[in-house]
């Protein structure tokens, strides 16, 4: 039996509901946050309560969280579901309000907390890297300045669904890389791209409209205590097919070297030597000391 977070409580999951009313059912009116805990504390909290609490003062939607009370609740619900260790999303919805497209404020929001088993990553992921496929479905323009964590997903899962067919097809566990509609890179299906080319480090700009991420922040600031030149930009396919390392970041999977580019006509092409590079592997090493692990 599963347990989930609703307003602050512990209830399971088929016990759980939100109304038929809640505008994040019916406009996609609200936002979450995925993270990932170690040694049973969530990582990068603050900095996700944060990123979520600017976006719901833009939506219009009340919320202010307290990152000790999350934490405490989370380790509420890892207990319920038996975890040491948990992936975790954490979902404000804007609530019940009547039908029709809204123009007000939201005052009485809906909070989900839900936490599962990290997924099994082999250590060699992180050494061999993984392939990136270039998918036809475009990343879409952000509808606010920044883009948001929002609940209107369709853009993501319309890329995912793209992905798994040709996954299928070609027998590959690849991310999936976006452009934007102008074909510059933008970002994968649930990660931000970064390439290196003779020591600098490169990442497309939020300007592109890819969600500005957690760890990607992360990354750029370790290169910056690494000693390595940083630059975001607007760049071509071509550039990560010319680059001497790719790496995608996220909060769950952290820091994963990109081994092999293939197009969307299926043709591959592989990066460096095919396998991680030295750069990709000292901040690998860095991100996870400052997570509190001695190594990779």
């Amino acid at each position: 039996m599963s347990y989930v977070g609703l307003n602050g409580s512990v209830v399971r999951q088929d016990q759980a509901a939100v109304s038929v009313m809640d505008h994040g059912l019916l406009y996609g009116m609200g936002l979450f946050e995925t993270f990932r805990t170690y040694n049973g504390v969530p990582f990068l909290l603050e900095r996700h309560l944060k990123r979520l609490s600017d976006s719901c003062r833009l939506l219009g939607i009340h919320h202010q969280p307290d990152p000790v009370m999350i934490t405490g609740w989370l380790q509420q619900l890892m207990a319920a579901n038996g975890l040491s260790e948990a992936y975790v999303r954490y979902t404000v919805t804007a609530g019940e309000a009547p039908l029709g497209l809204p123009s007000g404020q939201y005052t009485a929001p809906a909070t989900l907390l839900f936490a599962k088993a990290l997924p099994p990553l082999k250590a060699a992921l992180y050494t061999e890297g993984r392939a990136l496929q270039l998918l036809s479905v475009t990343r879409n323009s952000p509808e606010t300045p920044v883009r948001l964590k929002s609940l209107h997903y369709m853009n993501n899962v319309m890329a995912k669904r793209e992905l798994d067919e040709r996954n299928a097809a070609m027998g590959t566990q690849a991310e999936g890389l976006m452009l934007t509609a102008d074909g510059h890179v933008a970002e994968g299906i649930v990660s931000n791209v970064f390439f290196v080319k003779g020591n600098k480090l490169y990442t497309p700009e939020i300007s592109t409209g890819v969600l500005p991420g957690i760890t990607r922040a992360v990354v750029l600031e370790l290169a910056e205590e690494l000693g390595v030149e940083a630059e975001e930009g607007r760049y071509r396919w071509g550039a990560l097919a010319g680059a001497d390392e790719v790496f995608t970041t996220g909060s769950v999977q952290e820091i994963v070297p990109v081994t092999k580019l293939i197009d969307v006509e299926g043709a591959s092409h592989r990066i460096g030597d095919g396998l991680a590079g030295p750069l990709t592997g000292k901040l690998l090493q860095a991100y996870r000391k400052k997570a509190g692990l001695s190594s990779p």
